[in-house]
């Protein structure tokens, strides 16, 4: 029997204190309490479309703006992934999802590489998201996120025009990606890697 893939992850700074718990091999069971009702709900979709047990507390400067809380749960949560795969032994590795939410279509492609690189690519002045959440606060997570756990991801809407739906499917493609990607494949020896480490 494997070890369990779990991370328990706290980090404070002068603008944000989260506290975070992660099993990659959950079955997407979450409690998500950041102080952001939109945030809230992308990443309890991300935790149940990617079957990923997960629990986030996080308090941030809120009265200033929404961008120190969702950036640093970004790198939060990649950091927690990055501990809970250790060597990352038996992986897949890459993942990749087409994921259609009505009029909107988003590709998201994940490479655990051990190297951070983000690609995001979607239509300029996008619609503010119910009270503040500002469309662009999607990337800064997707960034930070991608910096923490060590991947390459890209991200693209190839169309749509609902910015609660573009949003949704980036969130939900990195969830079906990162599922694939850390699946464990009794074929692979060591990492999927010619380097030998990831």
């Amino acid at each position: 029997m494997s070890a369990p893939r779990t991370s328990k992850q706290h980090r404070k700074t002068a603008e944000t204190d989260i506290r975070l718990e992660l099993n990659v091999d959950g079955t997407g069971v979450s409690e998500i309490k950041t102080g952001i009702g939109f945030f809230d709900h992308m990443l309890t979709l991300f935790a149940k479309h990617g079957l990923f047990d997960l629990k986030i507390h996080a308090k941030g400067d809120t009265e200033v703006d929404f961008h120190h809380t969702v950036e640093d749960t970004g790198i939060v949560l990649g950091n927690a992934f990055r501990e809970a795969l250790g060597a990352k032994t038996g992986i897949t590795r890459y993942g990749h999802m087409l994921l259609p939410m009505d009029e909107t279509l988003a590709q998201v492609a994940v490479d655990l590489s051990g190297r951070a690189f983000t690609v995001f690519r979607a239509p300029e002045r996008v619609d503010t998201i119910g009270i503040g959440f500002h469309f662009q606060l999607v990337e800064e997570f997707v960034r930070g996120f991608a910096n923490a756990i060590l991947a390459n991801v890209h991200v693209e809407i190839q169309y749509g025009k609902d910015a609660h739906h573009m949003a949704e499917a980036i969130f939900k493609g990195l969830a079906r990606s990162l599922d694939h990607a850390t699946k464990v494949d009794p074929r692979v020896t060591g990492v999927p890697s010619t380097k030998d480490v990831l």
